[in-house]
């Protein structure tokens, strides 16, 4: 067994050596344990915080969580947990120098717990964990994990919704529009031509063209709930909520007339002497409930005769 001299020896290495901070308080909030770890990173050595009260080292944490929580532990014998999503870095710790000067605190894991002295005085212990290294891998996780989305749910070329994105929110404004009894139109849009202008002006040309009226749509919905998808090849589709047949009809037909006003040179077309869409149009409204596929090919069947009709016009 160790005698008393020893263990405290050991218990003074022990504070030293943890790799996380570690102050008591007293009754009266006053600083009587500070490690070494508190000491490195705040900058402040155990001789010139003991004795003194944690606010008048910390003026900052006055009032804030971490009062309420000393509060509860020295004067009711709660233990808390500090937040990390409100409370991501209370105390001006900071890993070096470098980061002291640019005043980039680490992001803190704090804990209070009630501590019950012998002479039956209660004290508490607060414990501070450096979670910088764990947040900023949760955070590149987030980001690989939106990019990794972006990549599953875009069109590589475009930059818009991609068919898949497209048939998980078909179906979901399909059962959405049928439950509030809402309409909703579908429009199908197919550049008109297409392939004679991929043969006559090379397919470098022809994805600058794709980009270009992908970029153009897409520039013309202004709802957040509004989608527009890259269907296939040079065929793009357009969910519209909440939005009847009238209305759509005027989308579509302002959408042709700013395509066309691009003045994309299209010399092989058929119908104009520059790059045109077709569009075909279907709507389900509460009074005709349409199931996906039926909408789909409703707008796929308009658009089959607005290039039978002459291409370069709307259809519904």
């Amino acid at each position: 067994m160790l005698e008393k001299a020893e263990r405290l020896d050991l218990l003074e290495s022990v504070l030293r050596a943890m790799h996380l901070g570690a102050i008591v308080l007293d009754q009266q909030r006053r600083i009587v344990l500070w490690n070494a770890w508190m000491a490195r990173h705040a900058g402040r050595p155990e001789e010139d915080v003991c004795g003194r009260s944690l606010f008048a080292v910390f003026p900052d944490l006055l009032g804030k969580r971490i009062d309420q929580a000393i509060t509860q532990a020295l004067d009711d014998g709660f233990p808390s947990v500090l937040s990390q999503t409100l409370h991501k870095a209370p105390f001006p710790l900071f890993a070096d120098m470098a980061a002291c000067l640019a005043e980039e605190r680490m992001q803190q894991a704090v804990s209070v717990s009630p501590l019950k002295m012998p002479n039956g005085q209660r004290h508490c212990l607060i414990q501070i964990n450096d979670v910088t290294v764990a947040v900023n891998r949760e955070k590149l996780l987030r980001v690989q994990a939106l990019e990794l989305r972006s990549q599953t749910f875009s069109d590589g070329l475009t930059g818009i919704a991609n068919r898949r994105h497209f048939d998980v929110a078909m179906e979901k404004e399909v059962r959405r529009a049928k439950r509030v009894n809402a309409p909703m139109s579908l429009m199908m849009i197919d550049i008109d031509y297409f392939k004679a202008y991929n043969d006559h002006y090379g397919h470098q040309q022809g994805d600058a063209c794709l980009v270009a009226v992908a970029s153009t749509l897409a520039a013309m919905l202004q709802r957040s709930t509004d989608l527009i998808a890259r269907y296939g090849g040079e065929e793009f589709v357009v969910i519209l909520p909440e939005m009847d047949a009238p209305q759509a009809a005027r989308l579509a037909e302002a959408m042709r007339k700013r395509i066309e006003e691009l003045n994309l040179p299209h010399a092989q077309s058929g119908v104009a002497d520059r790059v045109t869409v077709s569009i075909g149009l279907a709507t389900q409204s509460f009074t005709n409930p349409l199931d996906e596929a039926t909408l789909l090919g409703r707008a796929d069947k308009a658009l089959y005769q607005a290039k039978r009709d002459g291409r370069n016009r709307v259809v519904n």
